[in-house]
This record gives C-alpha cells, sequence and structure tokens, in this order.
C-alpha cells in the first residue's frame, strides 16, 4: 500500500514543476486509483485552482489527470450549507473560496457589513537572515544571489522566497549559526547545508550551522515548520523545539513531517507524512505515516490519531482549511498571516467553520465570507474587532 505521504509529496512536486514524467505518470496512477483518498485528489484540485500558470512540461499531464480525477458532485447534508464562490461572487469579488458554515445562515438575513478604515494585504514571502556575526539581512528586499560567505559555506537566495546553502569543502574553519525568521505576515522556504528542504509558516523561525558536521544534524525551532529531510543513513536530523513549559525534540534520518510549535496553540502537533519519526519529550512516541501526535503545556504525549493531512498541509499550498474550526483558532490563523492584533467584543461566537479559503486574499474579502456565519468585524488600521 503506498504511504499517504507519498501522494501529498508528489503533489508538492507537481505543483511546483519539478516532478520528473515518471513522477507525474506515478501521480496519475495514485490519484486514478480508487483506493486512493479522496481527499486527495480534490486536495490536488484545490492546489492547482491557486496556481495561475503550470510549467508548460506540466500542462498537458494535468489536464489529463484533472478529467479522470474531477470530485464528484456533493452530497445533501442536513446540517451544512454549501456556499460556493458561485453563489457569492458578487458579494466577494474575486476570491475564489469553498466555505461550509454551520448552521445554514437564513435566507432573509441582512446582508453582511465590515467596518474597515483600513485593509490588509495577505502575507508574502518576507523573512530575515540573522548570520553567525549577529549582522541581519532582509531577505524581501534582498537582490536574488550570493548574500554572504560564512567559512566554508556561501548563502544566495534564489526566485520564489527561497535560500540556500553551498559548501564550498568539507571542512568548516569554525561552527556559525545561522537564524531564519519570518515575522507575521511571511513565510519563507530554506534549504539547508545538507540539501534538506525547510518552509516557515507566519512567526517562526529556525536556528541552523552553515555546515553539519559529527553524527548528528540538529536544528532548533519556533512556530509552524514543515521538513522534507534529506537521507543520511549515517547522521540522524534532530529538531528541537521549546514553547516554554514543553520542550522536545524530533529524530528521524529522512522523512516527510509538519510541526506546529506556536506557543498560543495550546499543543505542539507533530505529523508525519513520509518516513518514521520518534518524538521525544516526557515519553517517546514512534509515527508512521499519516500519524499525528500532539505534546501539551507539561510535555505529555495524547494518543497518536490519524491525522487530517489536509488540515495539517493547507498552510504550505496557500490555504486557510478549517474543519469544525472554533473562531479563535480561526482568528489566531489570520491574526498571524495578515499582522493584525485581535480582541473580541461579547461573547464569542460558538460557530464552527468549515471550508477553504486562498491565502492570498485581502483580510476583509476573508471577512466577506466568515460574515456569512453569526459573526461580525471591525477593522481599524492593524486592529480587528470580533462581534457577535
Amino acid at each position: 500500500m503506498t504511504e499517504p505521504g507519498r501522494v501529498y509529496s508528489l503533489i508538492d512536486k507537481f505543483a511546483a514543476g519539478t516532478a520528473t514524467p515518471a513522477e507525474q505518470e506515478e501521480l496519475a496512477v495514485l490519484l486514478e486509483d480508487t483506493s486512493s483518498a479522496e481527499d486527495a485528489r480534490q486536495y490536488l484540485l484545490k492546489i492547482l485552482e491557486q496556481i495561475p500558470a503550470l510549467p508548460e512540461h506540466s500542462h498537458q499531464r494535468w489536464q489529463a489527470i484533472r478529467a479522470a480525477i474531477e470530485p464528484p458532485k456533493p452530497q445533501t447534508n442536513k446540517i451544512r450549507r454549501i456556499l460556493r464562490w458561485s453563489a457569492a461572487a458578487a458579494l466577494i469579488g474575486g476570491v475564489a473560496a469553498t466555505i461550509y458554515l454551520l448552521p445554514a445562515k437564513k435566507a432573509d438575513s441582512p446582508s453582511p457589513v465590515i467596518a474597515v478604515k483600513h485593509d490588509r494585504p495577505p502575507g508574502g514571502n518576507v523573512a530575515t537572515l540573522t548570520l553567525g556575526d549577529g549582522s541581519r539581512i532582509t531577505l524581501d528586499s534582498a537582490v536574488n544571489g550570493v548574500l554572504a560567505e560564512q567559512g566554508n559555506t556561501k548563502i544566495a537566495k534564489l526566485g520564489n522566497g527561497q535560500l540556500a546553502y553551498n559548501i564550498l569543502n568539507e571542512k568548516p574553519a569554525a561552527l556559525l549559526f545561522n537564524t531564519l525568521a519570518t515575522p507575521r505576515g511571511g513565510q519563507y522556504r530554506l534549504i539547508l547545508p545538507d540539501g534538506t528542504g525547510v518552509w516557515l509558516n507566519a512567526a517562526s523561525s529556525i536556528t541552523y550551522p552553515t555546515a553539519f558536521t559529527g553524527n548528528e544534524r540538529v536544528v532548533r525551532i519556533t512556530g509552524e515548520v514543515y521538513f522534507e529531510v534529506r537521507k543520511d543513513p549515517v547522521r540522524s536530523f534532530h529538531v528541537a523545539f521549546n514553547t516554554g513549559a514543553d520542550s522536545g525534540k524530533i529524530e528521524v534520518l529522512g522523512t516527510h513531517f509538519n510541526i506546529n510549535a506556536y506557543k498560543d496553540e495550546g499543543a505542539v502537533k507533530t505529523t508525519l507524512l513520509e518516513g518514521s519519526i520518534k518524538v521525544v519529550a516526557k515519553e517517546s512516541t514512534l509515527l508512521k505515516p499519516g500519524q499525528q501526535v500532539q505534546l501539551d503545556g507539561n510535555g505529555h504525549a495524547s494518543p497518536v490519531k490519524e491525522a487530517d493531512l489536509e488540515d495539517v498541509m493547507a498552510w504550505k499550498y496557500g490555504l486557510f482549511h478549517f474543519e469544525r474550526t472554533d473562531i479563535g483558532t480561526v482568528m489566531r490563523q489570520i491574526a498571524r498571516w495578515y499582522d493584525v492584533d485581535v480582541v473580541f467584543e461579547g461573547q464569542p461566537t460558538k460557530e464552527k467553520f468549515d471550508g477553504d479559503i486562498p491565502r492570498n486574499s485581502q483580510l476583509t474579502d476573508v471577512f466577506k465570507i466568515l460574515e456569512l456565519s453569526k459573526v461580525h468585524f471591525k477593522v481599524e488600521d492593524r486592529k480587528v474587532t470580533v462581534m457577535p
């Protein structure tokens, strides 16, 4: 049986235009196979609908795949009303989104009104690189090309918000550490000196050496980070995290996984897509592909559960994905991505939200969708007030 993470890995490569013809064919077979997860097929559709243009070599293959995997018509649900773009175009304008609201809004309810003084744009490829000598480089304003040379390593900014390290020789003169940090409203991609791929969500950071030496590769993170670890049978890979009361580490050899370690989320969530990992805190937990474990504020692990990979990976593919999500969780994600401060006026709504919204939407466009439920918003510069 194919590991669930393999499908998502191939989706990632295909969307980025880096999948080989053999990998494109493998993806087509996996998605056309009725034994493959339906959410993976629909997930691919959602991702590629957000991409303005596919690389030329992928376009024809995508047309063939799409013809085979178009999702079935939605089934009727007594407690959910599907509000698709076709029904909300006049209200939202320019935002391709699907949102499910519980319960359904009454037909005679008034149109939502958002009080706005200044709209907020979505986040983007924004980050700061702190070098071993303490100097800082603002990556979003830096030109592409070599940014610095530290010891035996050249640091280069590539296109599409990506940072890469090129080791010149195997023996560094001194062990130097860099820190890549994204602010609220930022994201960035990094290729570590060993070839490991790293994606940082908003308000996140990773500290790492400019060259890995010894028999371990150790990095430290905050916030939310997705890893595609380069396999190395000699040197294991370790991710350390500390959110205050709880701390721990993840041990891997080569694998794909996501870790959400925001301090304000109440738990550290580690989700495995491919390979195998061990999450070490007060106790050790082994994960298989498709599984997730959560660590509470005291570092104790919850029982391992099957993960909703669509939910976990949505941020990496440019989506907000809500599935029976409370307003507090929704607003924490919005606060980090749009760099706003959120306050609640009155008792927060107990409604739950399901659906997807592109992360490249303007803030008020997001609120126009959410206001179709029993919640309203007021935007004043960087302050957002949530009202019942």
